[in-house]
């Protein structure tokens, strides 16, 4: 049985930091939501992978945080991208589908048969 899950887990690791702006885009979200949202997307990421990123995202002020009280529970960051964040976003998004697009015409090549 081949491995397939160790290539994944670090092609997320590259793309990570875009997605996680990606989903901030779309509205303010904390931390665990995100982890749901790739989950759902079919992204499985640990919870020690997204905070790790949102501190480097934050560190390169990418992102901005606003702390809200819980129902009843622990107060929560919510995130969203700063306007160097969508500004980041837009690049990488670009990048990101001139690189799918060059990897697509390299693997989706018929596979030669060696003599």
């Amino acid at each position: 049985m081949e491995e397939t899950s160790a290539p994944r887990a670090q092609w997320l690791r590259g793309v990570l930091d875009m997605c996680l702006l990606a989903l901030m885009a779309e509205g303010p979200v904390y931390g665990y939501e995100m982890t749901v949202r790739l989950a759902k997307a079919g992204l499985d990421v640990a919870d020690g992978s997204i905070y790790p990123a949102l501190a480097r995202l934050r560190k390169r002020e990418l992102v901005e945080i606003e702390r809200r009280s819980g129902d009843g529970g622990p107060a929560r960051t919510y995130y969203t991208p700063s306007a160097a964040g969508l500004r980041m976003l837009r690049a990488w998004s670009r990048d990101w589908g001139e690189f799918a697009t060059s990897i697509g015409s390299v693997i989706g090549q018929p596979a030669r048969e060696e003599s």
